[in-house]
């Protein structure tokens, strides 16, 4: 399970407000329906998934969204949240949990949450994440006239002062988002990797390029933009069959692939993702490195000195990972 971080350990602002008996409530609530912040991290990442549509647009990066879209980046984390969290909707604010009415204000700059006229004195769940850094974080302020600028924008909307800033009671703070492979390879890969113009050789080109690396769903959708790109990335006629030649296996989200992977000190596949690496017979060069019996050898991670080889042949999957979709 990916290991999230409470604000305890890294504190963005300040120290928490307290007292606050209906902010203590809705805090509980949160954080026992999301103890781990695997869900609220899960409805950003599809977020911003949503926003760019990569399965049809190819876009995999924020810059890449129209003034408009990007401007309905809040509209969309607030419902993605309902629908993880089946929110009541609230009598004047956007959910209503542990009874008491709150806002949702999501920011793409930290810091920079702007408060409605109707929010003032109410509580605000806070959400800011940066596709581009792989970080988010979530928090509960009640946004009193003390802890706002005075300065309003043309709607009424207020940003939080150093004061509110601080009274923030973080949930999770500076916490790992799934990442997207795409923003973290080198633009000599990316241009390598949208050169073909079929979407199983970009594909091929993805998983050569980004191995030993958790590639999402929307990664493959965005590389492959056909309505069936998750078979484009398994065997039988998949990148699993066609860069068997070259020694790279891709491990999916199943069970015994994680475990494998987990074996061989890779990655580890989670709901929906993949894992690709070149594979070696293990010798004596090899020392103690991880390695793994599939297909009746004995494999490690190949390294530079490791000439190429045919890949075995994973496993028949046995189940998805828990959580798969």
């Amino acid at each position: 399970m990916t290991q999230l971080y409470r604000n305890e350990q890294a504190p963005l602002f300040g120290a928490s407000s307290a007292g606050d008996a209906e902010l203590e409530r809705v805090f509980d609530v949160l954080l026992a329906a999301d103890p781990t912040g695997t869900r609220f991290a899960s409805a950003l990442r599809r977020t911003f998934d949503m926003l760019l549509d990569g399965q049809h647009t190819g876009r995999y990066r924020w810059d890449q969204l129209m003034k408009t879209e990007k401007t309905h980046a809040g509209t969309v984390v607030e419902i993605n949240l309902q629908r993880e969290f089946k929110f009541a909707g609230g009598d004047k604010l956007d959910y209503r949990i542990g009874g008491v009415d709150v806002d949702c204000k999501y920011s793409q700059k930290l810091g920079s949450w702007m408060i409605p006229p109707e929010a003032v004195g109410r509580l605000c769940l806070l959400v800011w994440a940066s596709d581009q850094e792989s970080r988010w974080c979530a928090g509960l302020v009640r946004a009193d006239e003390a802890l706002l600028n005075t300065g309003a924008n043309r709607d009424g909307k207020r940003s939080l002062n150093s004061a509110g800033r601080t009274a923030i009671r973080w949930l999770f703070s500076d916490a790992p988002l799934m990442p997207n492979v795409l923003l973290h390879l080198p633009q000599h890969d990316i241009d390598a990797i949208f050169s073909h113009n079929a979407g199983t050789k970009r594909l091929d080109e993805l998983f050569r390029r980004a191995l030993k690396r958790r590639i999402g769903r929307a990664a493959v959708a965005t590389v492959a933009q056909q309505e069936d790109y998750m078979r484009r990335a398994r065997a039988n006629g998949g990148s699993r069959t066609s860069l068997g030649a070259e020694g790279i296996v891709v491990f999916g989200q199943y069970q015994n692939h994680a475990e494998l992977a987990e074996r061989l000190g890779l990655p580890v596949p989670q709901a929906g993702e993949f894992v690709s690496a070149r594979l070696a017979k293990r010798a004596d060069r090899h020392g103690s490195a991880p390695a793994a019996e599939i297909d009746g050898s004995v494999w490690v991670v190949a390294g530079p000195e490791d000439p190429v080889e045919p890949a075995p042949q994973l496993p028949k999957p046995e189940r998805q990972r828990k959580g798969s979709r």
